[in-house]
């Protein structure tokens, strides 16, 4: 019976084992693949995507008539046309020489840092070159970075404007929450469609700019530029004096319109795309209204940037250096386990079986966790190893003293969790405020070791323990 015991904890350690090391590889579609989960790993050990912002050194033409006055949809007209009617082209920056300086290069960089942190981006490098104004940015490869990339160089800008003065009514300062909302919209008894709105919420001075305004602003027409292409024909010439605002986000037009009544509630619901049953085109509309979300949040930028570089770079730590790593570890815990055997023989075997055990579970932990690891987070491994081995050594230490020779198994790991746990109080408290510190590298340290110690705790009390009393029994 003992042996049978023994042998199936053996054989457990084993198959666990050669999961964490090797894996479990199932043929699927032509091809070997592994089910196990692989590990997540940070930019110091992946390498990440690298984003030069720079200042947006060109122009944009702007058309006015001859009071001045902005005119819209002049694209298409020749010279001759315009120079009939009177218009006049002008070219001004996007940005002009009073924004471009070191404070607004610092604003900027501080509302990057905000869309990164709302996006979740958990580790980025972000600095500012104070002379050129160009922001660099560094943020992990992942099937989400194209995305982000796309949120960082908005400027973020949103406003309503008469539709026909074109004078500013409400501003980004106005803005206090944007957030994604849905809405079922049935049209028929054997059909319905959820829209996806861009939910806009405004200060309590900007509420009363509001309702001042959907009062003034009366009419029952309404043209969301998405795909309303309906509605862009149903305007009659008559309806071009209709009082109406329209509201832009980053000089889009997102929405022309009149209210039937004065919002009093200091919010906007703006429907993004069409009403639709499909659980694609409904995902793409929420992205859209998710990252408008984020842009919007977070501030206006004072500078208009472009991105001028964005590519990966590849980690300056090669598969070699860990594998170099890895051997020398390998090759100072074989030492360890095999002086522990020679030390205290069946009992420093069955030691070493219960770590190798530990380290393997710990390996498929830190995967199947989601812990980010790092090169801080390797080493927080290899302070996990040797707490565990400090702890069997301590065991062992007691099982072959003449102290502890009347003593049960039990009472002999019981005296060795409180005078090991005793000691390393300090250590569990640093690691907890690790788990929370900013800096994503030193809470992948403080993660693998909170893992660790919760397994040292777990593993020991059930498979050391077991191990030791199946050795006892004999």
């Amino acid at each position: 019976m003992k042996k049978l015991k023994l042998l199936t904890i053996l054989l457990t350690v084993v198959l666990v084992t050669m999961v964490a090391f090797f894996g479990v590889y199932v043929f699927t579609q032509n091809r070997m693949e592994n089910k196990v989960k692989d590990y997540s790993y940070m930019m110091d050990l992946k390498g990440g995507r690298n984003i030069i912002l720079s200042v947006d050194s060109s122009n944009k033409t702007t058309v006015k008539d001859s009071e001045g006055k902005e005119v819209e949809d002049a694209e298409n007209l020749t010279d001759e046309e315009m120079k009939e009617k009177g218009y006049i082209k002008e070219e001004t920056p996007y940005n002009s020489e009073e924004v471009l300086n070191i404070e607004n290069y610092n604003k900027s960089k501080n509302v990057i840092e905000k869309r990164l942190k709302e996006l979740k981006v958990e580790e980025y490098n972000i600095r500012v070159n104070e002379e050129t104004g160009d922001i660099v940015i560094e943020i992990p490869e992942n099937d989400n970075t194209d995305t982000i990339v796309s949120q960082l160089s908005a400027v973020g800008k949103f406003k309503i404007v008469d539709s026909n003065t074109k004078e500013i009514l409400m501003d980004t300062n106005d803005l206090k929450l944007v957030n994604v909302m849905y809405g079922s919209d049935n049209k028929s008894a054997t059909s319905s469609g959820t829209t996806v709105y861009l939910n806009i919420e405004f200060t309590e001075e900007g509420t009363k700019k509001l309702e001042e305004i959907t009062n003034k602003y009366k009419g029952d027409t309404e043209s969301a530029h998405d795909d309303s292409e309906e509605a862009e024909h149903s305007h009659d010439e008559s309806e071009e004096n209709t009082n109406k605002v329209t509201l832009f986000v980053d000089d889009n037009e997102m929405l022309s319109t009149g209210f039937e009544e004065p919002i009093k509630t200091g919010k906007i619901q703006l429907s993004i795309g069409k009403s639709s049953t499909d659980t694609k085109t409904i995902k793409d509309y929420t992205s859209q209204a998710s990252n408008m979300a984020v842009v919007l949040n977070n501030g206006e930028m004072p500078v208009k940037y472009t991105v001028h570089d964005n590519q990966y770079v590849l980690s300056d730590i090669t598969n070699n250096d860990l594998s170099i790593l890895f051997y020398i570890v390998l090759g100072i815990t074989c030492v360890a386990l095999i002086l522990l055997i020679f030390k205290y023989k069946m009992y420093g075997l069955l030691g070493t079986v219960s770590f190798v055990g530990l380290a393997s579970l710990l390996l498929l932990v830190i995967r199947y966790t989601n812990v980010n690891l790092s090169i801080q987070g390797i080493l927080g491994i290899i302070v996990t190893l040797a707490l565990n081995y400090i702890f069997i050594c301590k065991a062992l230490s007691k099982l072959n003293s003449d102290e502890y020779k009347k003593s049960t198994i039990g009472e002999v790991i019981k005296d060795t969790y409180k005078e090991f746990f005793i000691k390393i109080i300090p250590i569990c408290i640093a690691i907890i405020v690790f788990c929370f510190a900013g800096w994503a590298p030193i809470s992948s340290f403080g993660m693998v070791i909170f893992w660790g110690i919760v397994l040292i705790a777990v593993y020991n009390l059930v498979i050391t323990n077991l191990l030791f009393r199946i050795q006892n029994n004999k």
